[in-house]
């Protein structure tokens, strides 16, 4: 049994998500405050949906709280769908964005994508793949279709963050921050585009890499 823990303080939408995941065989604890949230998070808590606009505080106050204390899972759910808001939120550590008015089936697909990138994370692999790209992390190796793919290391590294996060959207500020970190030089907006067009051009245009107007980019499995 998935447990979830839903923050919403519309009594219409909380109930309507509930009812909704509980007949898809989760299992939905409704709060309606930050307060209450707290309160009802434990250890078998797998995934939060969370709403930014809550009456003692806002959702990012408790996303931060939740990376404290645990690394699970969190998708934003709320009517704010400004590009600031959206990237302030994947960079405080949330998973995934969802604006309302949205439908309970996006809601569901979006939730099983996110627990499927989270067990992963938790099982070791020596491989990390998306579509006919192929990592191997002992050699250091990038692949399509069995062919090996000559990478610089800024490029190898771009590539690694984006198959980490496979179907999560990065914002271009988080991925200048792991660039920074891999490499420990300056790396500013214009190198990421440069790095991200040669990326591209090596790899063939992959349909993998999506970009993400506005925001940043994303990786997906092309028959998703």
């Amino acid at each position: 049994m998935t447990n979830i823990l839903l923050l919403e303080d519309d009594e219409t939408i909380s109930f309507g998500i509930g009812a909704a995941l509980k007949k898809k065989g989760y299992e939905v604890l409704n709060c309606p405050s930050i307060a209450k949230g707290k309160l009802a998070f434990s250890q078998e808590i797998s995934l939060v949906l969370l709403d930014l606009n809550l009456p003692d505080g806002t959702g990012y106050e408790f996303c931060k709280w939740v990376k404290e204390q645990r690394d699970i899972p969190i998708i934003f759910l709320t009517v704010r769908d400004g590009a600031k808001d959206i990237i302030k939120g994947l960079d405080m550590g949330g998973d995934d964005y969802i604006t309302k008015p949205f439908h309970l089936s996006v809601l569901e697909s979006r939730i099983k994508a996110v627990l499927r990138r989270a067990s992963k994370k938790a099982v070791h692999s020596p491989e990390l793949s998306c579509g006919t790209i192929r990592i191997n992390l002992d050699k250091m190796e990038v692949q399509i279709q069995g062919n090996a793919i000559p990478l610089t290391a800024a490029e190898y590294r771009l590539l690694l963050v984006l198959m980490e996060n496979k179907g999560k959207t990065l914002p271009r500020t988080l991925l200048l921050e792991k660039l920074w970190d891999a490499e420990g030089n300056f790396v500013n907006d214009n190198t990421l585009t440069v790095t991200m067009k040669r990326l591209r051009e090596k790899l063939g245009q992959p349909g993998e890499i999506k970009t993400v107007r506005g925001i940043g980019y994303r990786m997906e499995d092309t028959n998703e």
